[in-house]
């Protein structure tokens, strides 16, 4: 054995195995299975041009070198990104620890307990500070956060504006912000109006408006005439604000706004060249129903004990499909997680404090410069100075600043402005001054009145915020590192077993990929720096993008996608603006087949096309018939084909390519869907295929953690003929921008380094061969389960792709639901597949190639003896009322009671089987009631008991 293979240690199939595996699945080789697998007409993609292999200390000597490359400035550049004190205790606890980052989405919330609460805390934090009592667990980041509350106001508008399409900006809205919002009003035929919110004019063609709360350049603006004659005439408006501001300014709801959105990257977030950091969203409660993203309720367990869910499930987006007003189905919860943490770990008088002494420092800093000559904005503000030069002063303040690396903000013509953090100790802004001086060729003299805050009277903060316990308790360091211990002990991460969730691709999240994050060199890039400063993220994107291209049969990639659901929007505007190049702006129809990913319709419908449904066959292929019918009847008008392949129904449609020319036949392009790329790498390709642009998951198929419910990145790759309609890269984004799709230029840079490490570690051949074994670990859980349950959709061979969908349905007439099943696994170590998606009932499992032949038999072992506790309700054992599976998850404190009213045994509950004593996870609450918790709808952290009367 070569030790210092990576792939040996990623792939948890080792020799041995294989040929257990093999031998039940009555093959003599892999490539046979592969070959009664995927379709013949599709195999053949030559070898990928992809760097050799390398071992996992070469790996990190790379990522070494690489980030030497980076040059770490003390960056003042501000613009909605601000250099940041992580807690080392967050850092050490949670952001380096697996046990919080390769966590999945919460939809299974009894073993989601921990995140739940550190969300719960988040949405708190968020509420508290922007005075508005409805807030969700995050979004992607500023910019997109606007565009999702410009879609959300347009939907929501007052019936008199029914035909209002404006929506304003203030040109004080961070640049790149705008840019998204316009490519998102793109797709939804709205007005963008920029302009100065002192010079508006309110009329009935606006529905809302948009502001920035302080602006780009940090003035503190009263918006409370402009929001009141806004209200006037029916306009709502989205106050983006700086969420460490608000710890003393005025909050958004008290100044009459509807919406507040912006980032939490300055809660103790790095700066990670713009990315991952949670974007935060709050609004009033009228929005409850079509507020995006994912909100997390207090709702109480069987045994009435309070217990956390997320709430009214039934209005995310991916589940609405083609009624969606967001295509969102993710959020970045890990960061999100720190940046509650941070609020947790300061308190509301840490934060002031905070906030405060950067304020003073602002202060003080403004004062000098005035002193000495500056021509310095005399506007109020909160950590922003603004002043106004020539262009050839500021020619030679940026030539003598970057000499002792400092950056400031250079990109507005005639001002420099420079932003203050926490990160600006007296030391350096001893230096800082000093460069001022030096500029002005003058000598330090003291100030001869003392120093006060500049915010006016009436937009100071008077209210309080982060009162409840949970903010007071845990500031020493020991008590902290307890607390989230105590939260993590509640969760199922896959350092606990094996998440073989369907489509979602929980895979080994390797330690050598990770490490380098927790390095300044890669975590403290402003992402708006010069080209200079970032050599090395450069070289390892475009490395990436190259890599991708290769991987996926295209001839370009973009990065800046910032999830999945990003991704496949992304594709279709693309799209969208290649066909109107053409001439063929016409062309709107978008059609998507029953197996596509739930995602698909919401991306259509964002990108402004309108859904056709294509029917699929009852054993789940395409149906040719129906696409051909509907290909020709839409021919004039058609944009796209959708398609995810290998489908959501778990194997690859034989008829792909006459899909594909069926499409381009018809004038369409073929955007294919890369949520199932585990099952294609290094063995086909969409390009390969023929698709015209696809997106990838890195947040699957590439490794990234899903951290909870992300972060992820979606970028997409494009064939030749697409290529000049791919997002422009700018520093920061600017009119000659075509389309955005995130705030930063690169998205959630900072994590695409380990899908660069993923990539150069496994190399072509262990790519390939993890591809494989995925198919194996998937074709092996089938074998294993075909004889006791139903198995919904295999091929002529009787072969699944990575994934199979096990059919639950049977037992309904038994009282016992898909989601019964769910709750069972709790109490066997697991979390369970992906629940009655894409066929309601169902279990959809997806194993991954991470897993061991031991872990896959236990899970196998676990189905089987809940199927054999079906059979005991079928067989009158137990009653449906009084059953295992009906009752499940069982706690600890149930399990170890005086008193016990079950007809079976107390070990039946805990320990069905022999290892599981070994193994074994006590869920923290018992089966939740969804209902109530929808009908109660409560986000912040009080007890539920203060709302019940």
């Amino acid at each position: 054995m070569n030790t210092s293979d990576f792939s040996i240690r990623h792939i948890g199939i080792n020799e041995d195995s294989l040929q257990i595996i093999l031998k039940e699945l009555k093959t003599e080789t892999v490539q046979e299975l592969i070959e009664q697998t995927l379709p013949k007409d599709i195999l053949g993609q030559d070898k990928l041009n992809l760097p050799k292999a390398l071992s996992e200390y070469d790996m990190l000597l790379l990522s070494k070198n690489l980030a030497g490359k980076n040059k770490v400035f003390s960056s003042y550049i501000g613009f909605g990104y601000s250099g940041t004190i992580t807690p080392s205790p967050i850092l050490r606890n949670i952001f380096e620890n697996p046990g919080w980052y390769t966590a999945y989405t919460p939809y299974q919330a009894e073993i989601s307990q921990g995140r739940l609460e550190a969300l719960l805390n988040f949405q708190t934090v968020i509420s508290d500070l922007t005075g508005f009592s409805l807030t969700n667990a995050s979004l992607l980041d500023e910019g997109t956060a606007a565009a999702e509350a410009l879609h959300m106001l347009y939907e929501a508008r007052n019936k008199s504006k029914k035909d209002s399409n404006k929506f304003f900006v203030s040109e004080e809205v961070y640049p790149q912000t705008i840019a998204v919002v316009k490519t998102k009003a793109m797709g939804l035929g709205i007005e963008i109006v920029v302009g100065s919110h002192q010079e508006f004019t309110f009329d009935s063609s606006f529905f809302g408006a948009l502001l920035q709360y302080p602006a780009k350049h940090g003035e503190i603006f009263d918006y409370s005439d402009f929001i009141s004659q806004a209200k006037d005439g029916f306009i709502r408006t989205v106050l983006a604000a700086d969420i460490l501001a608000l710890a003393v300014l005025k909050n958004p709801a008290e100044l009459g706004a509807d919406v507040a959105i912006g980032s939490t990257q300055r809660f103790g977030v790095p700066l990670g060249f713009g990315g991952p950091s949670a974007a935060y969203f709050a609004c009033k409660d009228e929005f409850k129903r079509s507020i995006p993203g994912r909100i997390i309720g207090v709702s109480k367990d069987k045994h009435g004990n309070r217990a956390l869910r997320m709430s009214l499930q039934t209005r995310e987006q991916h589940i609405k499909r083609e009624k969606a007003t967001s295509n969102i189905c993710t959020a970045q919860v890990l960061l999100a997680v720190m940046a509650g943490m941070y609020a947790v770990y300061h308190g509301s008088e840490g934060l002031k404090s905070i906030a405060s002494d950067i304020h003073l420092k602002a202060i003080l800093l403004k004062e000098h410069l005035s002193s000495i000559g500056f021509n310095v904005s005399e506007e109020p503000f909160f950590d922003t100075i603004k002043i106004y030069v020539t262009e050839e002063d500021k020619t030679e303040l940026k030539k003598l600043f970057e000499a002792l690396q400092i950056n400031l903000n250079y990109f507005s013509q005639g001002i420099v402005s420079i932003s203050l953090d926490e990160t600006v100790s007296d030391e350096r802004f001893a230096i800082l001054l000093s460069l001022f001086l030096k500029f002005k060729n003058t000598e330090f003299k003291k100030l001869s009145a003392p120093i006060e805050p500049n915010i006016p009277d009436n937009l100071i903060r008077n209210s309080d915020f982060l009162t409840h316990e949970v903010f007071k308790k845990y500031h020493t360091e020991t008590e902290f590192m307890r607390y989230v211990k105590r939260l993590e002990k509640k969760d199922i991460a896959l350092n606990y077993s094996m998440i073989s969730l369907g489509s979602c691709t929980m895979k080994l999240n390797a330690a050598t990929e990770m490490l380098p994050l927790s390095w300044m060199e890669w975590n403290a890039i402003h992402p708006f720096v010069p080209k200079d400063q970032s050599e090395g993220y450069l070289t390892m994107l475009s490395e990436l993008e190259t890599y991708l291209a290769e991987i996926t049969g295209f001839a370009g990639t973009s990065l800046q996608p910032n999830s999945g659901a990003q991704g496949e929007y992304a594709g279709l505007m693309v799209i969208r603006e290649y066909l109107k190049a053409k001439g063929e702006g016409h062309r709107n129809i978008a059609l998507i087949p029953q197996s596509a990913h739930g995602t698909n319709p919401a991306s259509a419908v964002m990108a402004g096309l309108k859904v056709i449904v294509v029917k699929n066959l009852d054993n789940g292929e395409f149906d040719i018939e129906d696409l051909k019918q509907k290909a020709e009847l839409h021919k004039d008008h058609l944009a796209a084909v959708m398609i995810t392949y290998p489908s959501t129904y778990g194997f690859f449609d034989t008829n792909v390519k006459e899909i594909i020319a069926i499409v381009h036949q018809a004038g369409g392009q073929v955007y294919m869907d890369g949520a199932n790329m585990n099952a294609q790498v290094a063995y086909t390709s969409p390009g390969y295929i023929g698709a015209d642009v696809c997106h990838l998951n890195l947040h699957k198929t590439f490794a990234i953690p899903h951290g909870g419910g992300g972060p992820g990145i979606g970028p997409i790759c494009v064939a030749e003929h697409l290529l000049p309609y791919l997002p422009t890269i700018k520093a920061p984004h600017n009119e000659e921008n075509r389309l955005s799709f995130s705030s930063s230029p690169y998205g959630s840079a900072m994590v695409a380094t380990i899908s660069y490490a993923y990539i150069r570690m496994l190399g072509y051949e262990g790519l390939k061969k993890a591809t494989a074994t995925a198919i194996l670990n998937a074709n092996y859980l089938k074998e294993k389960l075909a004889s006791h349950y139903e198995i919904l959709y295999t091929n002529k061979h009787g072969r699944v792709g990575h994934e199979l969908i096990v059919d639950f349905r049977p037992f309904k007439n038994l009282g016992i639901e898909v989601g019964d099943i769910a709750k069972r696994l709790m109490d066997y170590g697991f979390h369970a597949p992906t629940v009655s998606f894409p066929v309601a009932g169902t279990l959809m499992i997806e194993p991954t190639e991470s897993e061991s032949l031991e872990e896959l038999n236990r899970f196998a072992e676990a189905l089987i003896s809940i199927k054999q506790e079906i059979d005991e309700i079928a067989d009158g054992t137990y009653t449906i009322e009084d059953c295992v599976i009906k009752n499940a998850p069982h706690t600890l404190e149930e399990l170890t009671s005086n008193e016990w009213h079950h007809s079976y045994s107390r070990q039946k509950a805990a320990y069905p089987l022999n290892w599981i004593a070994e193994k074994k996870f006590w869920t923290s609450v018992g089966k939740i009631d969804d209902a109530f918790g929808d009908r109660n709808l409560i986000c912040t952290c009080n007890p539920i008991e203060d709302y019940e009367n």
